[in-house]
């Protein structure tokens, strides 16, 4: 079986990207590799960061957290000040959403990519949930599933 080992990060610094997300989700410090900067996000994959100055694509990359950690993680948002909003589009400024009655929150690092923290997998709620995720009732929608709910 085939697992996902490491994911490259380009990055305007390496070590400040490395460091903030090390520091942002409570990781191990990061370590330096030859021109990568390594992040340990689970027991199996890192994320190497790699300063470039090119045009940087920003990526989105969430993160399954425990209600605890959600709560640490949020603290240092606010400590820091850093804007973060309840939804994808940044539509919904300094709030945290609840889909799946759990509880997400998005904000960006340094070289603009943006990091989502969720407490509930997406659909994990199901149609019982109080806070249905839009994503499984548009799918339900579109294939002519959705049950009536009135």
């Amino acid at each position: 079986m085939s697992v996902l080992n490491h994911q490259i990060v380009w990055s305007r610094d390496a070590e400040t990207s490395a460091r903030f997300l090390a520091d942002m989700l409570a990781f191990e410090p990061p370590v330096k590799l030859g021109h990568f900067v390594m992040v340990q996000v689970s027991s199996d994959i890192t994320f190497d960061f790699m300063s470039t100055d090119r045009d940087i694509m920003a990526q989105h990359y969430a993160f399954l957290v425990g209600e605890s950690e959600f709560d640490a993680i949020f603290a240092r948002v606010r400590e820091r000040g850093l804007e973060h909003w309840a939804d994808p589009k940044h539509q919904e400024p300094g709030t945290i959403n609840h889909l799946d009655d759990g509880r997400g929150v998005y904000f960006n690092d340094p070289s603009g990519h943006e990091l989502e923290i969720i407490t509930r997998p997406y659909g994990s709620g199901g149609l019982e949930a109080r806070y249905v995720n839009p994503l499984l009732t548009e799918e339900l929608s579109a294939s002519g599933k959705l049950p009536d709910l009135s």
